[in-house]
């Protein structure tokens, strides 16, 4: 799908070409359309950040995805809890 994408918008370091003031210009037009109230973009960021460290992938795979250079900025949508770190090595030794 990537090459496809890249074979259509030529390969200048974006797969989508899409300018990222259109597509929040788009989500807020859509929100107001849909009577969705006190949503923002960043949260569908946040929620993704999330489910990926929910997934069990490691910091540096999800700063990958997300462009986080700085693990500061990073840990805020870990939600790290000792349970889950006892659950994971617990299921690492079975």
């Amino acid at each position: 799908m990537i090459e496809e994408q890249r074979a259509l918008v030529g390969n200048r370091g974006r797969i989508f070409p899409y300018n990222g003031r259109s597509i929040r210009t788009a989500f807020r037009r859509d929100c107001r359309t849909l009577g969705i109230e006190d949503l923002r973009f960043h949260n569908l960021h946040h929620e993704a950040t999330r489910r990926l460290f929910g997934a069990g992938f490691s910091i540096e795979q999800v700063a990958l995805v997300t462009g986080h250079k700085d693990w500061k900025m990073l840990r805020r949508y870990a939600h790290l809890r000792a349970e889950g770190l006892h659950a994971l090595a617990a299921s690492r030794v079975a």
